[in-house]
Order: structure tokens, then C-alpha cells, then sequence
């Protein structure tokens, strides 16, 4: 206790530089914790959409991962349909296209009527209807994006200069799928200029050949070998629904961009760290001088050192986390991120925080907690 009481008093000695010290750790945390939190929101909400409509495969253009820009010929979904282990496949299009009603681009999906797809969606009553095959130019809008428009059920809406009709107004299970809209898959096929194309096709396998690796394997391998009339491959690649997302260009952007910044954010607050334990040393060269002499070893100095810094760290991560929380909310309230963003945090995220933080106590500590256990003491005792 009084070693613990010790650290508390040395820590508390300087206390605005403390302080700002714990800040600015406070403020690496809070960036780790806000941008993975928001990376591994947005991958979630992926994975889920697709899981609640029970997708096991979706076919995709091989090379590509999940482009917008994806072109394949809608006819393939018949050669997909036509394999025995398949059950249901729903061609899709999925594009980001300018609303006049806002100030960024919306993703929105074009699906079949009737396809298990869109069918998944769920509708109030008193939201509307489903689309179906007479709802020329109409569209459906997310919860969210409903909501951000001050749209509702026969209200008008302009898509890329061409007006829509409001059917229905959909409750997803993501935030991805609230912040968006869903048109009939002909109108958005016209609308981009995509007559006949779709992005990707989802496909669910029958009962018995569900979670059944050999059979997966199997419609991999005969999507790959589908041909044009011609005989050149088309270039298909079949993807688990976990793989898709995985490997999903905006997840690993998103992922990427969160480590870069926060690591640049550790990096910032390591080095304010070791400023700060290095000063603590200097002013306090004779008070660990009298500790070496009367009996302190190097490593209780070092521990002791150590301590302090993981101290500061643990108490700007304590803040950091708080903060990035309360950001996280904040920011998915915001029309430009509402749809996009999840209001909550995984408790993952949180302890990868901490943990950082304690990597950036054991940094900044380190090489001031070596400096301080190096000092002999007769020289201690003398330093001015």
C-alpha cells in the first residue's frame, strides 16, 4: 500500500502536467476507441443484413470485391438458380446516387419484386407496402433515411434528377440498410444506365446443403467455370457471405484508414508521454538517489516508474473511452453519418483501447524508468 501510495503522490506532484499529460493520451484513446469502433460497426451492420435474409453465398465479379461499378450480365442468375444445391438467388444492384433532398450520395439497392430479398424487409402497415411489379418508379426508404429526407409514404422524392414515389418506408436490422433506399431493380437499372446488369447476385442453398462445406466448395467451383456464348469465362467468384464482407473494399478501407489514424494518435501520445517521465526523472534525480542508497534495487525504481506511467495512461483512457462514446453517439445522429454509423461501441473495441493505452504507458515509461534505475546513487546525491 505505501508503494501504491507513493506512485499516487509522484503522479499527483505536477498536477496540471499530469494533467495535460492524461489528456493527451485521453485523446489517442478516444480516437482508437471512436474510429475502430465506427470500422467495426459498419462491418457488422454488413455482415447482419445479409445473415437476417439468410444469404450463404453472393456472386460477385472476381477481381473486384464489393463495387458499385460491378457489371454482370443479369442472364447468369438462371445458371446459378439451374445448380441443385441452390434454393433462392436474388440479382441486385447496388449503387450511391445523388438525392436532391440531400447534400451527399445515398446508397440505394434495386431488387426484384417478389424476391426473398426484399421480401425480408419488414413494413408497418401503416409505412406502406412492399414494392411490387406495378410500382413503377417508386422506392422505399430506411427508417433512418426517411426520417433524416422528412419523408413519409406518398411523398415525392428526386433521384438523380428523376422524381420517385415513396411506397413504403422499411425497419431494417442495420444501420446500413436504414440509411438507404430500395427502388425496383428495372428502374435503378435504367436510372444508371445498367439495362440488364446487376452487381451481385445472393444466393441461400437448400436446407440439407446449408453449413455443408463440400457442397459450398462445389457451386464455387462451377460459378468459376461459367462461360459467355462465346466460351470466355465470365469471371465469377462465389463468396461466403463472411468472406464478402471481409473482404469488402469499403469495410477494408474503413479499417484502414481507423488503424493509420489512430496509430499516428498513439504515436503523438507516447511521445507526450515520454516527455513527460523523462522530466519526472531529471526533477527527482536526488529523491531516487536517496531511494538507491537506501536500499531500493533498480527494478523497484523501474516498477515504480513504470507504474506512474501506466497510471497516466489508464486514467487517460478512462476519459478517452468515455469521450469517444459520447462521439460516436453524437456523430451517428448526424445526417451526413446517420445510417452509416452505430450509436454503440463492442466492448472488443473498449479493450483494445485500454490495452493500447497501456502500450503507450509502457513506451513513454520505458526508456525514462531505465534512465532512472541507471543512476548510481553517490552521483545522484551530488546532482544539482
Amino acid at each position: 500500500m505505501q508503494f501504491i501510495s507513493f506512485i499516487a503522490k509522484n503522479v499527483l506532484r505536477r498536477k496540471v502536467r499530469s494533467a495535460l499529460t492524461g489528456v493527451g493520451v485521453a485523446v489517442a484513446i478516444a480516437a482508437v476507441v471512436a474510429l475502430l469502433g465506427v470500422s467495426r460497426g459498419f462491418e457488422e451492420s454488413s455482415r447482419s443484413m445479409l445473415k437476417d435474409r439468410g444469404v450463404d453465398i453472393v456472386v460477385i465479379r472476381g477481381g473486384l470485391g464489393q463495387q458499385n461499378t460491378a457489371r454482370i450480365d443479369e442472364s447468369i442468375g438462371q445458371k446459378i438458380a439451374a445448380l441443385p444445391e441452390v434454393d433462392k438467388v436474388a440479382p441486385v444492384l447496388i449503387d450511391r446516387v445523388k438525392f436532391q433532398e440531400t447534400t451527399v450520395p445515398v446508397p440505394v439497392t434495386g431488387y426484384s419484386p417478389g424476391s426473398f430479398a426484399i421480401e425480408n424487409l419488414h413494413i408497418l402497415p401503416e409505412n406502406g407496402h412492399n414494392l411490387t411489379a406495378g410500382d413503377k418508379d417508386g422506392v422505399m426508404l430506411g427508417a433512418i433515411l426517411s426520417r433524416n429526407l422528412g419523408k413519409k409514404v406518398g411523398d415525392k422524392v428526386t433521384i438523380e434528377a428523376r422524381p420517385f414515389s415513396v411506397v413504403g418506408v422499411f425497419q431494417g436490422k442495420s444501420m446500413v440498410e436504414n440509411g438507404g433506399a430500395v427502388a425496383r431493380l428495372i428502374d435503378l437499372q435504367k436510372l444508371m444506365d445498367r439495362v440488364a446488369q446487376v452487381s451481385e447476385f445472393q444466393v441461400v442453398l437448400k436446407g440439407e446443403f446449408k453449413e455443408n462445406e463440400d457442397a459450398l466448395k462445389r457451386v464455387q467451383d462451377r460459378v468459376k467455370t461459367f462461360t459467355d456464348p462465346s466460351g470466355k469465362p465470365y469471371g465469377l467468384e462465389a463468396q461466403t457471405t463472411e468472406d464478402y464482407v471481409n473482404k469488402s473494399n469499403e469495410v477494408r478501407l474503413s479499417q484502414a484508414m481507423a488503424w493509420m489514424t489512430s496509430a499516428i494518435a498513439l504515436i503523438i501520445g507516447a511521445v507526450g508521454m515520454l516527455n513527460t517521465m523523462i522530466m519526472s526523472v531529471l526533477e527527482r534525480t536526488q529523491e531516487i538517489g536517496i531511494l538507491r542508497a537506501i536500499g531500493w534495487r533498480k527494478i523497484r525504481v523501474m516498477r515504480m516508474i513504470l507504474w506512474e506511467s501506466f497510471a497516466l495512461s489508464l486514467a487517460g483512457a478512462a476519459v478517452g473511452t468515455l469521450a469517444a462514446l459520447v462521439l460516436t453517439r453524437a456523430l451517428s445522429r448526424l445526417p451526413a453519418a446517420n445510417g452509416l454509423v452505430e450509436p454503440s461501441v463492442s466492448p472488443t473495441v473498449i479493450g483494445i483501447g485500454f490495452l493500447m493505452s497501456l502500450l503507450v504507458g509502457l513506451i513513454g515509461g520505458a526508456y525514462p524508468a531505465f534512465r532512472g534505475a541507471s543512476l548510481a546513487p553517490t552521483e545522484a546525491l551530488r546532482y544539482e
